[in-house]
């Protein structure tokens, strides 16, 4: 597929990350730069917004309970159903991506990301919880209906040292090479605000009813 002529796209970042700093915010930056990067050499300026989930986690869990966005919660949430590409990194807690990285993509509408292309990212502490990505986090996203990169980057404490960064599918090349794939899926397409009908109505002015809730199963 041909990618699409010069244009500016968003890249939005959505990192789980609990700690300031953080390693889990550390590669979704790398990961993100790696992306840019990519783009510039397509042709394409790119602005990239960062959502840190640990700054709505306590909004989460009122849209959560309630249904409904507000205030600075709904701008992260538009943020990312309305970036040209999304880069998501999750710390990996028990076997897989933590509660708050879950808990905010339970909040996107149905539809919100279909065919945005995003690119998967996890930490932990050891090496032997990296298969999180393809168990957990891409199924996810596939169901979402995402385009999800083919390589998913996972960073162990290991890999943050001069050592494992480099050589052979070290985390470097494994960095470059998931933005340079991310870099790809986006100018295959067109612009988001492109996409983006100039009467689009804004899903938040008719909330469905509480009734109506409750008749399709709400939990």
């Amino acid at each position: 597929m041909t990618a699409q002529p010069a244009a500016g796209r968003t890249i939005a970042v959505v990192s789980a990350g609990l700690g300031q700093p953080s390693s889990t915010r550390l590669l979704a930056d790398r990961l993100a730069a790696a992306a840019t990067a990519a783009l510039r050499d397509l042709g394409a300026d790119t602005e990239v917004v960062t959502v840190e989930l640990r700054d709505h986690a306590r909004q989460m869990v009122d849209a959560t309970l309630t249904g409904f966005t507000a205030g600075a919660l709904r701008d992260a949430v538009e943020t990312v159903t309305g970036a040209d590409g999304l880069v998501a990194v999750t710390p990996v807690f028990n076997a897989s991506f933590s509660g708050l990285f879950k808990m905010f993509f339970d909040l996107l509408e149905r539809g919100s990301l279909e065919g945005v292309p995003v690119l998967i990212g996890a930490t932990g502490g050891t090496a032997r919880h990296s298969l999180v990505l393809e168990h957990a986090v891409r199924p996810m996203f596939a169901y979402m209906r995402a385009v999800a990169a083919p390589t998913a980057v996972y960073a162990a404490s290991e890999d943050w040292g001069s050592a494992g960064a480099g050589g052979a599918d070290g985390l470097t090349e494994r960095v470059a090479r998931a933005g340079g794939e991310l870099a790809s899926l986006v100018a295959a397409r067109p612009p988001a605000r492109d996409r983006r009908g100039a009467g689009d109505a804004d899903p938040y002015e008719d909330p469905v009813p509480f009734e109506r809730l409750l008749a399709s199963g709400g939990q």
